[in-house]
């Protein structure tokens, strides 16, 4: 779920205005599970814009602040959710691991990198929800390593039922800044689509896997 409306606004605005989500329903993106989508969403892109860098980290803190406390450790899903979950805990001033989709095949063979001691308080930040399965593998892999999960922090979310249902079967409390509903509004409000456009991206929502195939 989202924090507030305001923050789900906004944030969707600076998205959009740097193009880390990009909606083009009249020319389709085929995602790497071979779905063909409207959105592309890589918010990467916003470490290369200070304010808008900064304005994620402060808020994601904000969040955990105001629905976990401050916790022990920041984890941050490896690769996309590393720089931020680093950020993140800079702000809050707090350790910071990530975890990786699994464990090396050399070395110590981590999955988990960082020191993280047993029975710590961990929220884990991630960058985009779709469907869960990476973001609470990341979680298993912690627990696996006696860590309590508190929760997860996101910048963007598709709102997929399939990755409600799993985040409801984990008992993981997901809270993200915006998600795919105040994307197409605030798009909308901001004529930065059309009407049909709009129709277009609430089409592809109801059933994303079929869409256009």
């Amino acid at each position: 779920m989202i924090f507030d409306k305001n923050t789900a606004k906004k944030t969707a605005e600076l998205l959009l205005s740097i193009k880390a989500i990009k909606l083009q329903p009249e020319k389709p993106f085929t995602w790497a599970s071979g779905w063909n989508s409207p959105i592309y969403c890589d918010n990467r892109v916003t470490l290369s814009y200070v304010p808008i860098r900064n304005y994620i980290r402060e808020n994601l803190a904000r969040i955990i602040e105001k629905k976990h406390g401050k916790p022990d450790v920041i984890a941050g899903v490896a690769t996309g959710a590393i720089a931020m979950g680093v950020l993140v805990a800079q702000e809050l001033g707090i350790p910071f691991v990530y975890v990786r989709p699994e464990a090396k095949k050399h070395g110590r063979k981590n999955q988990i990198e960082g020191f993280l001691d047993k029975g710590q308080n961990v929220i884990v930040v991630e960058d985009l929800i779709s469907t869960g399965k990476s973001s609470l593998n990341a979680v298993k892999a912690l627990k696996d390593e006696d860590a309590n999960v508190k929760g997860m922090v996101a910048i963007f979310d598709y709102g997929f039922d399939k990755a409600v249902k799993n985040f409801k079967k984990e008992n993981l409390e997901l809270t993200t800044l915006s998600n795919y509903e105040n994307l197409i509004e605030q798009a909308m409000d901001t004529n930065y689509i059309t009407e049909k456009d709009f129709e277009t991206l609430i089409e592809w929502r109801i059933n994303p896997s079929e869409w256009k195939k």
